[in-house]
């Protein structure tokens, strides 16, 4: 069946779509951006990449970092970064569910075949 992916692009030209939006669930499920890196098989430095963009998009940071310790750093969602992930959700569910039936007749029409990408 055809898919609906949410992709939002704030004034800034800061975006934020299913990625970031899963990385931050994982961040808040982990406790911490290596462990969700991991989890969604990609590197830290991409992941603390994206962490970072979503940091500097906003007036108040999403993710905040732990330093060390007797049992390492780690990470966490702050109250705006849960704020922010559940209204990307909410957006996404509300979304999907207004586009279903013109999904479902463009998903009859189509040739079953991707084409060429272009």
């Amino acid at each position: 069946m055809a898919q609906l992916r949410l992709t939002l692009v704030l004034n800034s030209g800061a975006r934020i779509g299913p990625g970031k939006a899963a990385l931050l669930k994982s961040v808040h499920s982990c406790g911490s951006i290596s462990a969700a890196a991991r989890e969604m098989g990609m590197d830290y430095k991409r992941a603390w990449h994206l962490i970072d963009s979503l940091n500097q998009a906003f007036k108040t940071p999403a993710v905040e970092r732990t330093t060390g310790g007797t049992g390492g750093g780690g990470a966490a969602l702050t109250p705006f970064g849960e704020e922010l992930l559940a209204r990307y959700q909410k957006l996404e569910a509300t979304a999907r569910e207004l586009a279903a039936s013109d999904l479902k007749a463009l998903e009859r029409n189509s040739s079953g075949k991707a084409g060429p990408k272009v």
